[in-house]
């Protein structure tokens, strides 16, 4: 029997194929008995024996098995043979089988029985073959006890000796050769045998039948493992590169290991493991998905090492190394690391050449785009030239295919002679199909070349079917399922593909079955119903109703094993026969019940199955578990067992057999021999069916030229996709309807070139996405195109600058060509030469292979050499003329802190006040990183002292709009890097350039078409044949943006934004290439986008605008008007009338009018009615546009409108006759009087007007003459006695009207409230007023009411009243007395005149003059007071004038006061008079006085006063005495006497 063509380099030890590698297993396990130990990747490294006892022991144990192979080399793999050379006892062989579990199996590795090269299965089967050959040893001994009883003792001898001789190799290591010599000693003497019991014979018996079953099991099983997917050793896919850094620079080491078990990767500094937990500031290391990163943060000179990459697994070790040199800022090369010895590997470019060397690696005889079919071979290769040559070093060559390296495998060999390298395909297959790259790298320099290999399904054996898919891979695998996956094909055939079909077929056979009977549409499906610890290999098959495809390739052999229980077992040794040794110190736990397992949850949930996951329990005890998993249908707690017969081995589980759009929830459980646990917790519902929809269809594909033979194709990716795999891209020439697949292998990304195209033919694309669920709609067919190239060479470049420069080597800048040919420029070639003395020497070229940035490093210069340079750049069309000669640069080290210039500035969008400045940052950017940059300009003309800075502060962005420009001024630019250590050297200058605008320069339109959509337009009028249409923003090309699609024809070009949003705001330009810089932008600003944004809602859902949307008024009679206006109408527009969602018409209830010039739409009831409840709506169409307008007119509100239309007609009847135009309302005029007053119309002279208070008719004194309509009554002094109801009545014959108005409770108050504040406002300013009491504070008001509340405060706090301070009101007088004033009354007064609502203020100042003269005041008027009230004065008792009769007696008294007591003195005739007989004066007590005149005669007659005087004043009282006689009385007649008065001094 063969084996399969994929298991043909492997060796299978099976029973058909001992004889044959018999020989060479010997001979390979002879030789591995000098392999010393190895690592081994887990918690056990090393057994418990030394590894030199096992090589002992392992020796001993291969002499015993050669002497046994040798006397039976004929029945080698037959257990039964009876014959042997050697007498062997049972206890022999369990030592001996001992020796090898603790022995060979210590000293190799293994995990779970499983091998993963040939290597070890050749030691494997040549430790089978010694143990089978000491069973069958052990086996004819005791056959030979049987049989002769005769030969025991001969027998026995024989026994003990090979006993012993045995046991003397079971020994350790260190004594070995004393074992020798005392197996030979023991060998010579006489023992007698123990027979042993029947009993131990039948045991013994049966384990040996025990071991040969378990052995021929185990052989059965390495016959089937896969030899792919087990253990290798660790390979490094990517080696770590060496770096050359400046100080205080970060730098970062990568690598990518690749081996099983997954190596575990190690660090190492000049061979010292690195710490990171010691250095957690200078040492980063992670590891994510196989790249390992070693970054070490701000370098110094200790960082200059040799940094080791080493990758451990139980396989063995691997190292890559990479140095680091740390450069001084001098840019010297630290010389001690060379003096001291630094080993260096190659990788550090170490050449004959010097440190460092460059090396020029050229591709010759390349491969170009390959053109393959399934099944066919394919080689690529190219000749690779490396200069200079080194002999005895070769380069490292790595394949990559779309950016992944290539391995090598049985499908594709990668080759190197020395001088070309080769990739053979021996079967190609779909999955081969992509990009594929030769990178060759020597030292730090490596180059690299690319071109697309397509490969084209195989013929269909089925016309029809579809084609094979591809990528079958395994995406999970474990003891119970495994879960495959695939990608769709391209071509299915002409009717689409129904489903899949996944075939099976166990490792070591080749035997295929079908897993699924219905064909699977969603491309991943696990495969269950497999044998635990089996290999398999899987195809996949597409199906569509003509039939089944091809199958695909293979997949890669999988392990029906639990990843889980594989890293529990890495560590552990197993012996062949038995599986696994588990070494303990203690007896396992029995009886311990399994806990619930634990993070159950649904992992993948498609319309065919659902994948379970959960972590095992912690309490398990030490045997192992299994699951059984529970479902239970939403909504019920009926839980029904999933796996009732066959129990779950590992921690995840795929369910079928699921009712699609179901919802289930799910558990597990854990047993054991102890019993069933606890259940998990269940998992979220979950709902049968595909959760990945498949993807929407591209959109905008725009193919664009490329080649005579390509096209490149671009699309706006599918929105919304998830999981997306990749797009197809399918082509047809014009007219023929016949689609052809440009790829079958899906690509990433929206942009793809399509090779294999005819030239000159016209070609239509349309492209589709596809994920697991499957494949999109065909996105719409593109514009057709004209394979054709359309290029050409590009324009020389110009304005060569040194960036930098060292002693040795120079960086160069210049400016990009203003044409570019119409294609891509791929690089530029510099040329330099010496200039000695003034005079230049030859060319010579600095680069071979093309450059691509607009700076080049030219090396291996002459230190303070003055050179000259001249550039020329390249595309796909060729080269073009070089430039004009630069200036001479003088080679010399730099040293500055501060950056180098900016160069590649570029001058756009020239007007005649603006333009637009761009440039790129400096290569040498100073001892710190560029924070900013200043533009400085000058006119063309002017000197260089005239420079001046357009920005104040430094600028981020790497491009400047230029304002405030003269027309017609010539200007130069240049613009300087800054960095923390100050501003670098100008860059070269930009221009001159006119500012100007020259005739036809059109600017970018932006637009919003009917359909809404937003746009910038830009059209040319200046284009060549070659020139393109480029749209930045910000000055970043977008053409990539998923955001927006450019559009371009003709000399015309439209940016479409897909979903104008924040993240669109910015400067948008387009530039023109191979024009003389034609370009223009266009802002859009926040404000800018809300009007975009409403513009285009308008575009889309055009509507009829309004100026007042529909409403309704009550006209004069009461007739109801509904209306609305709108913007302007045109004479087609039409307007219908709902009411209730019925059409009403024009009619004698409804009048209907449509004006549209103006845009007034009307509608008039003459009458609401209740059966008119309802809502009103007017619909307006106006071409294209519509609108509508709607009024509710329900409930409180149509009650409310309709008694309005009722009140309005009643008011129209009233106004008929005398009615009142303004009703009755009231207002408190200047003097705070209340003024009620109407407004009547529709009078004559008579009608007559009469006013009323509370039902009492008020009589007016003026008669009213109904001036300007307005009548009126006054109320003066108004107080709460006025409060009423007042009422007005108009009337003559033509009928009356009257008018009500309410002043009491809040209507009285707001009134009262009013007169208040106007009583307030009227209060005159706060004056001061000394009294002899004290100060006064006082204001006046119109007059006063008690409603007004009066509250003084002193210095912001509230006075308290007392009988020193007291306030009150006087009239209209509002004071507040401060009685005895002292300095603590100084201070701010403030009245406050509270109206109700508001308070109203006055202040006044009392302190420093103001109290001063007010107290002075107050104490003149207090001494004053003083006087007055002690002042001598005649408080009464004399009369003004005494008649007398002569010769009576005359007797007055009066009372005098005065303190001190006054003087008192007599006057006669104001003269003085004395006291005598006849005229008594006295004054008694210093209170009385008394005048007696006894006996008048006339000659007392006359005028007499009473003096009274003390300190304080005086005071004369005055009388007249008139004496008569009698006689004469008749005589004189009615003479009248004299009046007295009193005078006071």
């Amino acid at each position: 029997m063969s084996l399969p063509f994929y298991q043909r380099s492997h060796q299978h030890y099976d029973l058909s194929y001992r004889n044959k590698d018999l020989h060479t297993t010997m001979s390979h396990y002879q030789q591995e008995k000098k392999r010393s130990a190895v690592y081994t990747h887990g918690s056990t490294a090393y057994s418990s024996r030394s590894s030199a006892a096992h090589r002992q022991e392992s020796e001993a144990l291969r002499q015993a098995s050669a002497a046994s192979y040798q006397q039976q080399a004929s029945k080698a793999y037959s257990l039964g043979t009876s014959s042997s050379q050697h007498y062997q006892g049972s206890e022999v062989s369990r030592k001996t089988a001992s020796s090898y579990d603790y022995g060979y199996s210590h000293g190799q590795v293994h995990i779970s029985g499983i091998r993963d090269s040939e290597e070890e299965r050749i030691k494997e089967a040549a430790a089978y073959i010694a143990q089978r050959t000491l069973l069958e040893s052990e086996e004819a001994i005791m056959a030979s006890k049987q049989s002769t009883a005769s030969k025991q003792s001969t027998a026995s001898k024989q026994s003990i000796a090979s006993k012993q001789s045995t046991a003397s190799k079971q020994s350790t290591a260190s004594k070995q050769s004393t074992a020798s010599k005392q197996a030979t000693s023991t060998f010579q003497q006489e023992e007698t045998f123990e027979r042993k019991s029947r009993n131990i014979s039948i045991r013994e018996k049966a384990e040996e039948l025990s071991l040969r079953k378990t052995l021929e099991e185990t052989q059965a099983y390495h016959g089937k493992l896969n030899e792919d997917h087990l253990l290798h050793a660790p390979e490094f896919i990517i080696k770590p590169r060496s770096h050359t850094v400046w100080e205080k620079e970060n730098v970062k080491l990568h690598c990518s290991v690749a081996g099983w078990p997954e190596p575990r990767l190690t660090w190492y500094k000049n061979q010292v493991p690195i710490n990171v937990h010691a250095n957690p500031e200078k040492y980063i290391i992670e590891s994510r998905y196989g790249m390992h990163t070693l970054e070490i943060s701000k370098c110094d000179f200790e960082d200059t090492a040799q940094y080791r990459a080493s990758a451990m697994n139980v396989q063995g070790e691997v190292s890559a190394y990479a140095s680091v040199v740390v450069k001084r800022y001098k840019g010297e090369l630290d010389d001690s690391l060379l003096r001291g010895g630094v080993s260096m590997p190659l990788s550090f470019a170490v050449t004959p050449y010097g440190y460092a060397s460059k090396f020029e690696i050229h591709f010759d005889d390349k491969f170009d785009v390959s053109f393959g079919r399934e099944g066919e071979t394919m080689s690529l290769g190219c000749r690779v030239v490396i200069t200079p040559e080194i002999k005895h070093v070769q380069p490292e060559v790595q394949w990559y295919r779309n950016g992944a390296p290539v391995s090598p495998s049985k499908w594709v060999q990668p080759h190197w002679s020395g001088d070309r390298a080769t990739l053979t395909f021996s079967h190609l297959n779909k999955e081969d199909e992509g990009l594929y790259t030769i990178r060759v790298r020597m030292g730090e320099y490596y180059e690299q070349y690319s071109a697309y290999v397509f490969v084209r399904d195989a013929d269909a054996e089925i016309e029809g079917a579809p084609a094979a898919p591809l990528d079958v891979v395994s995406l999970d695998a474990n003891k119970d399922y495994i879960i495959i996956s695939w990608k769709q094909p391209a071509v299915d055939g002409g009717s689409p593909i129904l489903g899949y079909f996944i075939d099976k077929c166990e490792v070591g056979t080749d035997t295929w079955s079908q897993c699924n009977d219905t064909p699977v549409k969603f491309a991943r499906f696990p495969v269950t119903g497999l044998i635990e610890g089996r290999s398999y290999i899987f195809r996949v098959r597409a199906v569509n109703k003509t039939g089944i495809g091809l199958p695909s390739r293979v997949s890669e052999p999988v392990a029906a094993l639990d990843p889980a229980e594989k890293a529990r077992l890495k560590s552990r040794p197993s012996a062949p026969w038995t599986g696994q040794i588990i070494v303990t110190e203690e007896e396992p736990t029995e009886g311990v019940i399994p806990g619930p397992p634990t993070d159950l949850s649904v992992t993948e949930a498609t319309r065919s199955y659902v994948v379970l996951s959960w972590k095992p329990p912690g309490q398990r005890g030490h045997e192992g578990i299994m699951y059984f998993v529970e479902k239970c249908d939403v909504g019920t707690e009926n839980w029904q067992r999933v796996n009732t017969e066959l129990p779950v081995k590992s921690p995840r589980f795929a369910l079928f057999d699921l009712v699609e759009g179901k919802s289930y929830r799910f558990r597990v459980r854990c047993s054991n021999s102890a019993g069933v646990g606890e259940p998990s917790e269940s998992t979220e519902v979950t709902v049968v069916g595909d959760k990945l929809d498949i993807p929407k269809a591209p959109g905008k594909i725009i193919p664009s030229r490329n080649t005579d033979t390509s096209v490149v194709v671009s699309w706006e990716e599918s929105k919304d996709a998830k999981e997306l795999v990749g797009y197809y891209i399918e082509s047809s020439v014009v007219g023929s309807g016949q689609w052809e697949p440009c790829n079958n292998n899906p690509v990433k990304g929206s942009r793809f070139t399509c090779h294999g195209l005819t030239t000159g033919q016209s070609y239509i694309f349309r492209v589709r996405a596809v994920n697991a669920a499957g494949l999109s709609e065909y996105s719409q067919d593109s514009e057709a195109i004209e394979v054709k190239a359309a290029i050409a060479v590009p324009s020389p470049p110009y304005d060569i600058t040194c960036l930098e420069s060292f002693r040795d080597s120079m960086v160069l800048g210049w400016k990009q060509p203003d044409k570019t040919g119409g294609a891509e420029i791929t690089g530029y070639y510099v040329n330099y030469r010496e200039v000695v003395g003034g005079v230049p020497g030859k060319w010579r070229e600095a680069n071979i292979k093309a450059v691509s940035d607009a700076a080049y490093k030219i090396s291996e210069l002459k230190e303070n050499t003055v050179y000259q340079f001249q550039v020329s750049a390249m595309n796909i069309a060729g080269l073009g003329a070089p430039s004009a000669v630069s200036e001479c640069f003088k080679c010399e080290e730099w040293t500055i802190a501060v950056p180098g210039p900016p160069h590649s500035l570029k001058l756009s969008e020239v007007r005649k006040n603006s333009l637009v400045l761009q440039w790129k940052p400096p290569v040498y950017s100073g001892r710190t990183p560029v924070t900013g940059y200043f533009v400085d300009l000058k006119e063309a003309s002017a000197k260089d002292d005239q420079w001046r800075g357009l920005n104040e502060a430094a600028i981020p962005n790497k491009y400047l709009r230029v304002q405030g420009l003269k027309e017609g001024i010539s200007y130069v630019f240049r613009v300087r890097a800054i960095n923390q250590a100050g501003v670098g050297k100008p860059s070269d200058l930009a221009g001159p350039v006119v500012a100007e605008t020259r005739p036809g320069t059109k600017e970018v339109v932006v637009n919003v078409d009917d359909d809404g959509v937003i746009s910038l337009n830009f059209e040319c009028d200046q284009m060549t044949p070659k020139s393109e249409f480029v749209w930045s923003k910000d000055y970043v090309p977008s053409e990539d943006s998923p955001r927006l699609e450019v559009e371009s024809k003709g000399n015309k070009t439209k940016m479409v934004f897909k979903d104008l949003g924040p993240d669109d705001l910015g400067t948008y330009s387009c530039d023109v290439t191979d024009t003389d810089g034609i370009a223009s932008s266009y802002l859009i600003d926040e404000e800018e986008m809300k009007r975009l944004l409403a513009l285009s809602q308008e575009h889309k859902f055009p509507t009829v605008p309004t100026k007042s949307e529909l409403a309704v008024e009550i006209l004069e009679k009461g007739q109801v008007r509904f209306w609305m206006q709108a913007e302007k109408l045109s004479g087609n527009a039409k307007v219908n009338y709902i009411f209730n969602e019925k059409e009403i018409f024009e009619g004698p209830k409804y009048k209907m009018h449509i004006d549209r010039n103006t845009g007034i739409i009307e509608m008039f009831m003459e009458k609401l009615q209740d059966e008119d409840e309802g809502t009103y709506t007017f619909q307006i169409q106006d071409g294209k546009a519509t609108g509508h307008s709607t009024l509710v007119l329900i409930g409180d509100v149509y009650k409310k409108l309709q008694k309005e239309a009722e009140f309005q007609r009643q008011e129209w009847i009233r106004k008929q006759g005398p009615h009142f135009a303004e009703y009755l309302s009231w207002e408190v005029t200047g003097e705070c009087n209340v003024l009620l007053k109407c407004k009547v119309a529709n009078i004559k002279k008579e009608t007559h007007i009469v006013w009323y208070k509370d039902e009492r008719e008020i009589s007016v004194d003026e008669k009213h003459d109904f001036k300007d309509g307005i009548c009126t009554l006054l109320i003066t002094e108004f107080s709460k006695k006025d409060a009423g109801f007042y009422e007005v009545i108009l009337k003559d014959d033509r009928g009356k009207d009257k008018s009500r108005l309410k002043l009491v409770d809040e209507a009285f108050q707001d009134l009262m409230t009013e007169v208040c504040r106007k009583i307030a406002l009227s209060a005159t300013d706060l004056k001061i007023q000394s009294t002899a009491e004290g100060i006064r504070l006082y204001s006046f008001v119109c007059y006063y009411l008690d409603d007004l509340k009066v509250n003084w405060s002193h210095n912001g706090t509230g006075i308290k009243y007392t009988d020193r301070v007291k306030s009150g009101v006087t009239g209209e007088q509002i004071w507040l007395q401060i009685n005895e004033p002292t300095q603590n009354d100084k201070g701010k007064y403030v009245m406050e005149l509270f109206d109700g609502k508001t308070g109203h203020q006055k202040s006044v100042d009392l302190s420093g003059q103001a109290f001063d003269e007010a107290f002075a005041e107050f104490q003149r008027l207090k001494q004053a007071a003083i006087a007055e009230k002690n002042r001598a004065r005649v408080l009464g008792g004399l009369p003004d004038v005494v008649t007398i009769q002569e010769g009576k007696a005359l007797n007055l008294t009066c009372n005098v006061w005065g303190d001190p007591t006054p003087e008192v003195s007599w006057l006669k005739n104001e003269k003085p008079l004395t006291s005598d007989d006849h005229c008594s004066l006295k004054f008694e007590a210093g209170k009385t006085a008394f005048f007696t005149i006894s006996g008048v005669s006339t000659a007392d007659s006359g005028k007499y006063g009473l003096v009274v005087k003390n300190k304080y004043g005086s005071e004369t009282s005055d009388f007249t005495v008139s004496v008569f006689i009698p006689e004469e009385e008749a005589r004189k007649g009615a003479s009248e006497p004299p009046k007295g008065n009193q005078k006071s001094k």
